[in-house]
């Protein structure tokens, strides 16, 4: 087991008393949402693999600082923001069902990149 870490040196930000728990509860949750969505949906696709691949890094290690470098997306402290916010967007991509067909035609010129000039 690696050091306790005592300040995340970020102001207003504590330590997360139990990070490796706290972040495997969440990326088992949003697994679970993303599991309810169809498998060819572009984005439970990308984002099962981004969480397969940061539980797979849980699943190595206890130790947070090793956690923290492996990820290399922040702090656990922020990497539970993270997972927090993509639960809170992956319920509401099972609710918004991006991947249904468009109810209406869209106008012409709507999907091109760049823009072509009207």
């Amino acid at each position: 087991m690696g050091m306790l870490k005592r300040t995340t040196g970020l102001v207003g930000m504590a330590v997360a008393p139990n990070a490796h728990h706290t972040l495997g509860a969440l990326y088992g949750k949003i697994l679970r949402v993303l599991q309810k969505m169809p498998e060819n949906a572009a984005y439970r696709k990308y984002t099962e693999q981004i969480v397969r691949e940061r539980a797979a890094v849980l699943k190595q290690t206890r130790d947070v600082y090793e956690i923290e470098t492996k990820i290399n997306c922040g702090q656990a402290e922020e990497l539970i923001i993270q997972a927090e916010n993509e639960l809170n967007l992956a319920r509401k991509m099972l609710n918004w069902k991006p991947w249904e067909p468009l109810m209406a035609k869209p106008p012409k010129g709507q999907w091109d990149w760049p823009p072509t000039k009207a």
